[in-house]
């Protein structure tokens, strides 16, 4: 697993954009397609009271206005990626996934 900044490539590289906000503030104006994520949990394995496996999740949302956009696929594509729910909202679709990286 790499850094919040390695995903942070991976998720434009899906994107083919520059969109990718995490923990973007409230008054920030998006452009669409675009892609927010947040970290979401933190676990860690012990082993003769040491971590030794530690794993950061992070909650991926793609939010696109065309609701039959390839870019959740592509999201869903991700090694540990899993689908928790979609939503639409003011003409915007959202599919939220929790991805370990």
């Amino acid at each position: 697993m790499g850094t919040r900044l390695d995903l942070q490539g991976v998720l434009e590289d899906l994107l083919e954009s520059e969109h990718v906000y995490f923990q973007p503030p409230e008054n920030l104006v998006m452009q669409y397609p675009a892609i927010v994520y947040r970290r979401d949990y933190h676990s860690s394995e012990h082993a003769d009271n040491r971590p030794y496996s530690q794993k950061m999740r992070y909650q991926v949302t793609v939010i696109d206005r065309d609701p039959d956009s390839e870019l959740p696929k592509k999201v869903l594509d991700l090694p540990t990626a899993a689908f928790v729910r979609h939503f639409s909202t003011e003409g915007l679709n959202h599919d939220i996934y929790s991805v370990y990286y």
